[in-house]
């Protein structure tokens, strides 16, 4: 496929606008790919309806870096936002490192991290060293020396334009993931961090323009640029927004593209006397009649060869659309509920809000479309929550998710749940958000203890509850099983929480 406009600009508008300005530039922006390496199902909203086609993979995104250089030779920036090296088998299985020869062939000028974090600081360490691009982090530090983990800026000469690069990682791996994410590491928000660092890029570095590659999340980006001036664009990741159109804040231009590979964020640029004097934008998605880049396509071919046949594997079949796209509820965990339900025989089931994972389709079920619902295959367990506990869990659940302050949101969708009912109130200050919880026809009862199932201690962390134990029994053979005693499996949507 011929990629005939660029960042909304046909390639002759292009050609145009930089005889008449030599200073212009075109940013391109990817964020939170999951390592998901070719053609995968997506999710779009067409009226009232879901809708999904196949889309994606990092061949079809070389073609459309290649022609997007071609159209502006040597005034191309490309960035990636993380949430990059984790998220699909190949990936996880081989620590990041399948990822590596792929992204090195993409042209990269930098990045930062979330889900990178996932297999522990040494050999995130080693991952970003096998980068031909760097790795670039204001906000996080170790914990003994108390430096940065990794640069917080770098500098790229483009186009005879000097452009200062500024990394923020996602400061909740401290907080809300694994232990052994941030053995060692201390995180910031950033914002004390960040006003230095563009005084040097200004005053020093004598910079054009700066650019903030940011995984915080968009509503963190929005409030955190409304404090601190002096970005000139911000490529925000996380949440996984697929913004059609730049957001002002102040003067810093904010996009954000997506997730899983399916979009990237084109940013047209004319620069005058270090000041963006205009700007077109355009959300590209990386449809699948895209011709693969064939050097790609290879390293792509090389990265999941020894997973092939094993994750093509039929493990049952689908009348339900199975997808995570939606904040209070999904489908594709209502199916790891059910699942773990059915494997332990406990009342009720909780994982976390994740929001990476691929749809599937109705139809045939694959090994790698389970790996895709929980890469990291964790292990299962159960607790006893008494009712109080469960309410206090869901309550800070619903602020980590709705905050007032964005610097207290701490990502993710709501934590997901299953037996239980839970009408709610978003709009209310924390801890009033619970109006009422049933269990079946039965209301929830505060001394009561209810049985539960979980995965990973984002689903229910260890302040909570008695008699925890971790069984031999893992994710993904759980759901394989559940496949094989359902066919077709349906996992459709409960009203498991109920805004009122």
């Amino acid at each position: 496929m011929r990629f005939d406009r660029v960042c909304g600009r046909t390639w002759l508008e292009v050609l145009f606008a930089m005889m008449k300005n030599g200073n212009s530039l075109t940013v391109i922006q990817l964020n939170d790919s999951h390592a998901y390496f070719d053609l995968h199902q997506e999710l779009f909203w067409q009226g009232g309806q879901a809708v999904y086609r196949p889309v994606g993979g990092y061949a079809r995104i070389a073609t459309l870096i290649k022609q997007i250089r071609a159209a502006n030779p040597e005034r191309v920036l490309f960035c990636d936002c993380g949430d990059t090296f984790q998220g699909t088998y190949p990936a996880q299985s081989t620590e990041g490192q399948a990822m590596v020869p792929v992204l090195n062939s993409l042209g990269l000028d930098a990045m930062t991290a979330h889900w990178e974090f996932a297999y522990g600081p040494v050999t995130f360490k080693q991952r970003a060293a096998e980068l031909s691009y760097p790795m670039l982090a204001i906000n996080v530090y170790d914990q003994a020396t108390k430096e940065r983990l990794f640069p917080p800026y770098t500098v790229k000469e483009i186009g005879g334009l000097r452009i200062g690069l500024v990394g923020i990682a996602s400061n909740i791996v401290s907080k809300t993931m694994p232990t052994s994410f941030s053995v060692g590491l201390e995180f910031t928000l950033g914002r004390e961090e960040l006003p230095p660092i563009i005084d040097v890029l200004r005053s020093q570095e004598k910079v054009d323009l700066i650019v903030l590659i940011s995984h915080l999340g968009f509503s963190q980006d929005m409030n955190l640029l409304s404090e601190v001036e002096g970005i000139d664009v911000c490529l925000s990741g996380h949440t996984h927004n697929r913004l059609y159109k730049p957001v002002l804040q102040g003067k810093t231009l904010i996009i954000q593209s997506g997730c899983h590979g399916s979009f990237l964020g084109c940013l047209d640029l004319e620069i005058e006397k270090g000041h963006i004097v205009d700007y077109r934008h355009q959300l590209v998605e990386v449809v699948h009649n895209i011709s693969p880049d064939p050097e790609v396509a290879d390293l792509v071919r090389q990265a999941i060869a020894l997973y092939q046949d094993e994750l093509s594997t039929v493990v049952g079949k689908t009348a339900t659309a199975l997808n995570r796209g939606t904040t209070l509820e999904t489908t594709m965990d209502n199916f790891l509920l059910q699942a773990l339900l059915e494997s332990t025989g406990a009342q009720l089931a909780f994982s976390n809000g994740w929001r990476f994972g691929a749809p599937v389709i109705p139809g045939e079920v694959t090994l790698n479309d389970l790996y895709n619902i929980i890469p990291m295959n964790p292990p299962i367990s159960t607790v006893e929550l008494t009712g109080e506990e469960i309410v206090a869990m869901l309550e800070e659940n619903l602020e980590r998710t709705f905050a007032r302050d964005p610097y207290h949101q701490m990502g993710g969708y709501v934590k997901r749940g299953l037996g239980f009912n839970a009408y709610i109130k978003i709009e209310n200050p924390p801890g009033q958000r619970v109006q009422q919880v049933f269990v079946g026809d039965e209301q929830l009862q505060p001394k009561l203890y209810y049985p539960t199932a979980f995965v990973t201690e984002q689903g229910v962390s260890h302040k909570y509850g008695r008699n925890r134990q971790h069984h031999s029994a893992r994710s993904i053979e759980a759901l394989k099983t559940y496949l094989d005693r359902h066919r077709p499996l349906r996992a459709e949507l409960r009203k498991t929480f109920v805004v009122v």
